[in-house]
């Protein structure tokens, strides 16, 4: 069964309205004025990387691929545009029969990208191609941005499961995509069921504080708790007193226990002496995971501590501190004329601030050095240099209209973990800094 066949919520049943007011009416006056079928190429990329941020991670891009192919005008969308004047009869009729037709290349989903970096490159008639702009930065946008928080705590955390539990802390369509851009950055399960049913994540939980409260004692509740699901469970143990918790958890659960949760207080602390406590009793095989509004600094502080497993919620899902990557999408090719076979010339926006732009269609190749370390992300247009032809990262999405490259979540999961792996050493490092490789323009 393929859940987005159920027209569920997460899938909503088209994308077309998911883009600026402004888009339209650009459509409409291009129209008007015969440029609209001009042969253009957008690219998207962004100018720098989040303040302190060395790499960036591309997340979405599957997404980015349900969205294309269900962008659609259907009539009840085409008589909203109509209500509201929002343009032409001439416009309507031309948005009835939308289909992208264009091509897509782009960085596979899990790759790491750079200041830069053409990570989307979307090809065909001004028209088409003008449409998609609010609904491809949006969820790149937002998915690269948690990829990049969950790769720096999955980094920080090292072989020690991360599980996802921020649905409570974000909308609940942004919890589902949350989940889905952690899992690519390195988390290994998500507490959020519409994730899991959507797109096969692991999904894990056991109890709240609120379980807990609702029997006359804390015995009541791991007695309960046990009784349903088993002595492999995880007790959560700072309701009231942690040590007094623990004991009651081996009493019930058995020196077989499977796991405490830790959810407040000094987590380094009391891990430490829950630890030690667990170790007495004799349940030296049940682990520890520890909750309570961790990010990267708190995983990273806690390197040392006997903890098994972290669970992280709000600072995933607002990308620890850079909520956006602040991606762009920029027009950088346009044919001449509306002629198929006219040339392309190349276009950059011009201004001061900072928003300048290259123009020309872009290739893109990551150099490395003797020892397979990156050492420069390399973006050119123009024939790419030989030395460089087998290191090029763009990789066909779309062609002709159609997905030619879907891919099972896992392949992007595993990529990051290979792309990252590649960096120099300081990539992983918290402390602030610039990218960690220079972007070179052949």
């Amino acid at each position: 069964m393929n859940p987005a066949d159920l027209g569920l919520p997460v899938d909503v049943p088209s994308t077309a309205l998911f883009t600026d007011h402004y888009e339209l009416t650009m459509l409409q006056a291009a129209l008007a004025n015969g440029t609209a079928d001009r042969r253009s190429v957008f690219e998207v990329f962004t100018r720098r990387l989040p303040e302190g941020r060395r790499y960036g991670v591309v997340g979405g891009t599957g997404r980015v691929l349900d969205a294309v192919e269900n962008f659609r005008f259907d009539s009840a969308v085409l008589e909203f545009l109509r209500e509201r004047a929002v343009v032409d009869m001439r416009t309507l009729d031309w948005l009835s029969s939308y289909r992208f037709s264009g091509d897509i290349w782009g960085y596979p989903e899990g790759e790491v990208y750079f200041p830069g970096s053409p990570i989307l490159r979307v090809e065909g008639s001004f028209a088409e191609c003008v449409l998609l702009e609010t609904v491809i930065l949006s969820i790149l946008n937002h998915d690269s941005a948690i990829a990049a928080a969950a790769s720096r705590m999955s980094s920080a955390a090292g072989e020690r499961p991360l599980i996802e539990m921020g649905a409570r802390r974000t909308h609940e369509l942004a919890a589902v995509a949350s989940a889905r851009a952690a899992y690519v950055g390195g988390f290994a399960s998500t507490s959020d069921l519409a994730a899991g049913f959507r797109y096969g994540i692991p999904t894990v939980g056991t109890s709240a504080h609120a379980f807990t409260l609702v029997h006359d004692s804390e015995r009541d509740a791991f007695t309960a708790q046990v009784a349903s699901l088993g002595g492999s469970t995880t007790l959560l143990v700072d309701t009231y007193d942690v040590a007094e918790a623990v004991r009651t958890a081996v009493e019930v659960a058995g020196t077989d226990l499977g796991a405490v949760r830790i959810d407040s207080g000094d987590l380094l602390l009391v891990a430490h002496r829950v630890r030690q406590q667990l170790d007495e009793l004799g349940a030296a095989s049940t682990k520890i995971v520890v909750t309570s509004d961790l990010d990267e600094y708190a995983i990273a502080s806690l390197a040392a501590a006997p903890v098994d497993a972290y669970g992280v919620g709000t600072q995933l899902v607002t990308g620890s501190g850079h909520p956006t990557c602040s991606m762009v999408y920029k027009l950088v090719a346009r044919a001449t004329s509306a002629d198929p076979k006219a040339p392309l010339l190349p276009v950059a926006k011009k201004s001061t601030g900072g928003k300048t732009s290259i123009g020309g269609r872009k290739w893109a190749a990551r150099r490395v050095d003797a020892e397979g370390v990156a050492e420069a992300e390399v973006v050119g247009t123009g024939p790419v240099p030989s030395a460089l032809a087998d290191s090029q990262l763009l990789v066909e999405l779309v062609k002709g209209g159609e997905v030619v490259a879907r891919e099972p979540l896992e392949a992007a999961r595993q990529r990051h973990r290979a792309a990252r792996a590649g960096l120099p050493l300081s990539a992983t490092q918290l402390s602030r800094g610039e990218a960690v490789i220079p972007t070179e323009y052949a």
